[in-house]
């Protein structure tokens, strides 16, 4: 006989609301809740399992039997088992004991609502109090649509918890640690934002947390949700924003997590074409299924809510947008259109886009989508699909191969370094170097660079200059800032004693000083999207393999003009036109002694000439240091 007792947090609004995947707060009805009912403290529970013949929740408090707490099904056909545990309250481990319908197999899952799981390899949900965390963020949530504007700077530090800094034996720092170390790093280091790989609960850490198994739950590995709160709460405080990557693009086959949930493809597509990735050996969501979409949405609503994360990165949007994404002939199936593009998918990014830039002020949503998909940051309501940015992958590409070569080939590669200005505007781009550029054998960034030991560290400032100062938002993946020797390993820590050595510790000062250029210089972010918001100088000028242009703000006084010299041959009397009759000051040299660099630098004022140049009504003669990227400003 069962012990559980009839009681709903539905009622028939949500129901109708959630058939038609419409409802975007799911978390608030499905999952663990603890209440007092009549006197008496217990918890709530329940699922979504349409073809499941018995639902029981099992724990330590039923000695995980399946024959003590069974559920009880809704009456109105939406699929959903539900009822009230006396006496099962916080701390209480639980799964879902399933029996299906169709088959009669037997699933134990973890909670695809639970609020904390246990700490990998256990796999658990953990019954969880409604929080009581008082948040200490209301000036920043009040201006942060200042602060998180697509006209403010947005320079991003990309951090994998497990793998930044290490414990003494090799442990993980926790939410409440990284509170007080990675929010001082990240402020010294003169970020505007960080961003977090996946913090959601994965059982598997070689997945970087990108196979997800607790949607709804902060990792385990570093503390409790309310200790994840604690940390965003002082990244606030002190005026940094918070992006957390989001996976709706796929999900592991693990027995605890959401595949097969009731011995049914519930939440992935039940056509292996469109519901089975090849690449990540994981299952597709079924976009097309209603309850579903609410799903996933009302989880990106969650963050944003419960969190106050301040912008989600969604990861592999390309591999959603196509039938045929790493799929041969005979491996896809087209749309009723005959088309490539997954309609369903497209339609569940845009209702995404649209409820959470309705619902929140100030956020932003990051697409990382790889092809010439057209309209990924162009508005809904203007047919697009909705994102605030879009990750830049083809400069990215293009840039990295071109610093790779030795400097006295770059100039037969010239058009690759100049190529990206031919689409920057097309979307709101981010210039990313993320953790995936630094893996499998493609060599951390400082070796990547050519040349002796000064070269490699002058490129690779050379590299951060120019991405600094062309049009889109940055990200830099952790260990980029102090030149970090070794690929990034997920298992252990940055080699943090290379700041020990000058040419990392000066790396670390010019990155330091590069973001605080970009935050304090209008022209460099102001029109970061608009084409008004960059003019070329001189783009051809392979021969000596220089590049010249103008990054312009909303006020003409604020203009820079930037100039970077790609080789270590030092370039005296350079000729560059420019537009204003008033002399020139150099307020930033990647050569600097300051950064490791050979201290050569413009010292006095320079004199702007009447005489044209470069198709300008003026012109400046400067010195270019080696292998660096010198900004100017008009007085």
């Amino acid at each position: 006989m069962s012990l559980v007792q009839p009681y709903s947090l539905f009622t028939d609004f949500d129901i109708s609301l959630f058939k038609n995947g419409s409802h975007y707060n799911l978390f608030d009805k499905f999952g663990a809740h603890t209440v007092t009912i009549d006197g008496v403290k217990g918890t709530y529970f329940s699922v979504w399992a349409p073809t499941a013949k018995s639902v029981s929740v099992i724990g330590n408090f039923n000695f995980w039997q399946g024959n003590q707490h069974e559920l009880l099904v809704r009456w109105d056909s939406s699929g959903i088992w539900e009822g009230f545990i006396p006496n099962v309250t916080h701390g209480e481990l639980y799964k879902y004991r399933i029996e299906s319908h169709n088959n009669g197999i037997i699933t134990e899952k973890a909670d695809p609502y639970g609020r904390l799981c246990e700490i990998p390899p256990k796999t658990a949900s953990v019954v969880q109090d409604t929080s009581t965390y008082q948040w200490n963020d209301t000036a920043w949530m009040s201006y942060r649509k200042n602060k998180n504007s697509l006209d403010k700077p947005f320079s991003v530090y990309e951090v994998h918890i497990e793998s930044w800094k290490k414990k003494e034996g090799y442990k993980n720092l926790s939410f409440r640690e990284l509170a007080t170390e990675l929010v001082n790093y990240v402020a010294e280091m003169n970020f505007t934002h960080v961003e977090f790989m996946p913090i959601m609960e994965y059982p598997y850490s070689p997945s970087w947390g990108y196979q997800l198994t607790g949607y709804y739950a902060p990792s385990a590995r570093f503390g409790t949700p309310d200790d994840l709160k604690y940390l965003i709460d002082e990244f606030h405080k002190n005026d940094i924003g918070v992006i957390v990557d989001w996976v709706p693009s796929h999900f592991p086959e693990d027995a605890h997590g959401l595949g097969y949930f009731d011995g049914s493809n519930l939440y992935e597509h039940p056509d292996p074409r469109k519901g089975y990735h090849q690449d990540w050996k994981s299952l597709i969501f079924n976009y097309g299924r209603n309850e579903v979409k609410a799903f996933l949405i009302s989880n990106a609503v969650f963050w944003m809510q419960e969190f106050h994360v301040d912008a989600l990165r969604v990861d592999a949007v390309a591999s959603m947008l196509y039938l045929d994404y790493s799929r041969k002939d005979g491996e896809w199936e087209p749309n009723i259109y005959g088309g490539r593009e997954n309609l369903e998918a497209i339609q569940f990014i845009k209702d995404f886009n649209t409820e959470l830039y309705t619902r929140f002020e100030g956020i932003q949503t990051i697409a990382e989508e790889s092809t010439a998909f057209t309209g990924v940051t162009t508005p809904t309501q203007l047919g697009g699909l909705g994102f605030g940015m879009k990750w830049m992958m083809g400069w990215m590409h293009d840039t990295l191969d071109y610093f790779s070569k030795d400097t006295i080939y770059r100039k037969h590669h010239h058009n690759e370094i100049t190529f990206s200005l031919a689409y920057a505007f097309s979307e709101n781009f981010m210039l990313p170097l993320s953790h995936d550029e630094v893996v499998y054998g493609k060599k951390s960034l400082i070796y990547r660079m050519p040349g002796d030991e000064w070269q490699r560290f002058a490129n690779l400032r050379t590299l951060y200059g120019y991405m600094f100062t062309h049009p889109g938002t940055k990200l830099l993946f952790q260990g980029a800032e102090f030149g970090q020797t070794e690929e990034w390993n997920f298992q252990q820590s940055l080699d943090w004693h290379l700041l020990e050595f000058d040419p990392h510790k000066k790396m670390k000062a010019f990155v330091s000083d590069i973001n605080k250029l970009y935050k304090t210089e209008p022209a460099l972010y102001e029109k970061a999207f608009s084409p008004e918001g960059f003019e070329w100088i001189e783009l051809n000028d392979a021969e000596s393999s220089v590049l010249s242009y103008i990054r312009k703000g909303h006020n003409t006084e604020n203009d820079l003009v930037i100039v970077c010299n790609l080789t270590p041959t030092i370039r005296k009397k350079y000729k560059i036109g420019v537009n204003s009759s008033k002399n020139l000051k150099e307020i930033f040299n990647s050569d600097l002694k300051k950064y490791h660099g050979s201290g050569i630098k413009n010292d006095n004022i320079i004199k702007v000439s009447k005489k044209g140049w470069h198709f300008k009504k003026y012109a400046a003669l400067i010195t270019l240091p080696p292998l660096s990227v010198v900004v100017f400003k008009h007085e």
